[in-house]
């Protein structure tokens, strides 16, 4: 094929037989070479690719949503047109200077070495089209996954669905998922035995699933908590014998703050199996007291009393009412159990609520007359060695006495 090639275009030039005539033609050659390469085909390809963009973003605008247009517009920044245009007229300008440097060797009769160096040139061509194309699969990977990085982004934005967690874990899945697919194209692309590399990959990940089998559980229980989503970040949440607040979600661990402002991370292996309460979830919380008074007092009375105050309360909800009610008969007092709502609920409401009542029902009840006894404890003597009498010792919540015998 080649060397018909070569006939033919020594019949054409035949008539270039003079060294006048070849030079002619070399400057020829070369002029239209330079007017072409330098100053038309950099005009066609940018009026082409003004012309392309263009189309490209009235069609985008026109089939485009809201919830798309931030991905567009990272698509649209992704790779400067500049640097794609520059590409093109580098490739044209590479691919027209060959084509002038054959026909120069031809007029000059020297085709023999265009047939003997055309292999490598294919060689170089082919691996230099699997290098452009490689690159431009990764790179257009790389810009499509921040493009859906950002539609992730105004998905959750514009939806409650669609928590920070699950955003995260959407966003990673769908671009390891998206750079996987162009890694697969380019081992293709090379030649490259997929088969074979992925009967390796498989034993290589029962070998790791089997080293590494805390981290898949780890793993597997962030796509569980993903779904089921038990909490959320700036939740008030109880894991086990951890409270605090949940500062971030990842899918290996559970990030938490505490109340002492240390920073717990708990493997999400361990959150899914343990007991999760969630204070934040219903947006507020209940509050159970206890408090004592003497079995000489009105019980109805001091209720009435402890709900007033806990209505007074400005930390404490107004709806559901607080209420008081006596709840049994202790070792030393009747029990009193208060129940009152914090909302929205908070470590510090929930401190300062309970604070506040303790302080405010101790003193009503002693402008009222209530007491709040001490917890007493009565002992009996054998009648062989005490006549029969009895003594009361009166003890503080420690144990201490705080009174002999009566």
């Amino acid at each position: 094929m080649i060397g018909g090639l070569g006939t033919r275009a020594g019949a054409v030039l035949s008539d270039v037989a003079s060294t006048e005539g070849r030079l002619a033609a070399t400057a020829g050659i070369a002029l239209v070479t330079l007017a072409v390469g330098w100053l038309l085909l950099p005009k066609a390809v940018r009026t082409g690719e003004q012309a392309v963009s263009g189309w490209i973003d009235q069609v985008i605008d026109d089939r485009t949503d809201e919830s798309g247009e931030g991905a567009i517009e990272t698509l649209r920044g992704g790779v400067p047109a500049s640097f794609l245009l520059r590409v093109a007229v580098g490739l044209s300008q590479l691919a027209l200077f060959a084509l002038a440097g054959v026909a120069v060797l031809t007029v000059w009769g020297q085709f023999q070495y265009v047939v003997a160096v055309l292999p490598v040139a294919e060689n170089a061509v082919r691996v230099g089209g699997q290098v452009i194309v490689s690159v431009m699969l990764l790179g257009g990977a790389y810009v499509v996954s921040d493009a859906l990085e950002t539609y992730v982004a105004d998905l959750s934005a514009d939806s409650d669905r669609i928590t920070a967690h699950q955003e995260q874990l959407l966003t990673r899945l769908a671009q390891v998922g998206l750079l996987v697919l162009a890694l697969i194209t380019v081992l293709g692309i090379w030649g490259v035995n997929l088969g074979g590399l992925l009967v390796g990959a498989g034993f290589l990940g029962i070998v790791l699933g089997m080293a590494a089998r805390q981290t898949l559980g780890s793993l597997i229980a962030g796509f569980v908590l993903m779904f089921a989503r038990p909490f959320e970040i700036g939740d008030w949440v109880e894991i086990g014998n951890e409270e605090g607040f949940v500062t971030d979600i990842t899918i290996m661990n559970t990030h938490m703050r505490n109340f002492d402002g240390e920073f717990v991370v708990v493997p999400n292996d361990i959150v899914a199996n343990q007991a999760i309460t969630n204070r934040s979830r219903e947006g507020r919380l209940r509050i159970h007291m206890e408090v004592g008074i003497g079995y000489d007092d009105d019980p109805e009375e001091a209720a009435e009393i402890a709900e007033e105050v806990l209505t007074e309360i400005a930390t404490i909800a107004n709806n559901p009412q607080p209420y008081a009610i006596p709840s049994g008969f202790g070792d030393s007092a009747i029990l009193l159990d208060l129940r009152f709502w914090i909302d929205p609920p908070t470590p510090q409401a929930r401190w300062r609520s309970k604070a506040t009542a303790v302080e405010e029902i101790q003193d009503r009840f002693a402008n009222a007359g209530i007491s709040i006894p001490y917890p007493q404890r009565t002992v009996s003597h054998p009648p062989e060695t005490s006549g029969g009498e009895e003594s009361v010792e009166r003890v503080d919540g420690e144990g201490r006495p705080v009174d002999s015998s009566v």
